[in-house]
């Protein structure tokens, strides 16, 4: 067991956990924070990709006691208060879904995304940074599969807070 603090969503915690949790899995199982889903836990569909000081983690391969002192973000964090994150509202505004289940890993992973072209990205000055081409978006979006197959539109979604 080893005890570690971190912050998700801006809150501050300190649990102990055992070493070989996942980040992961104290995300879901300590913190009850279900919106990050287990897919193959392998790292390999991007289902539990969260944002890990603002850069994008896929959850399952990281140990917890790696990210001591970290600061998370998962789809729950995404909104500011009742405000949508644009990319929230743009997914639904495009059906940028089905079932659902890939989708949180596909917000943090696009506001990771569009985060690493600068904090303009991000916020609702959208205009500041040129929009991504879709084969931009699609070359960056490769980690994050979607069994329904909603690509389409959550390239849409995507391109639309892009711009």
């Amino acid at each position: 067991m080893a005890e570690i603090s971190l912050q998700v969503n801006g809150a501050d915690y300190t649990l102990s956990v055992d070493t070989r949790t996942s980040l992961l899995d104290l995300l879901r199982e300590h913190l009850g924070l279900t919106g990050t889903k287990k897919g193959c836990d392998h790292g390999q569909c991007g289902a539990c990709t969260v944002l890990v000081g603002g850069r994008r983690s896929n959850a399952c391969l990281a140990l917890a006691v790696a990210h001591d002192g970290a600061q998370v973000t998962t789809v729950e964090g995404l909104a500011d208060g009742d405000e949508p994150h644009p990319l929230q509202a743009a997914f639904v505004a495009f059906d940028a879904f089905q079932c659902g289940y890939c989708t949180p890993g596909q917000l943090c992973s696009a506001a990771g995304m569009l985060a690493e072209r600068g904090p303009s990205a991000v916020t609702d000055d959208l205009t500041a940074d040129p929009p991504l081409t879709p084969e931009e978006i699609r070359e960056r979006m490769n980690g994050n599969l979607c069994r329904c197959g909603a690509y389409v539109n959550i390239l849409a979604a995507i391109e639309e807070v892009s711009r």
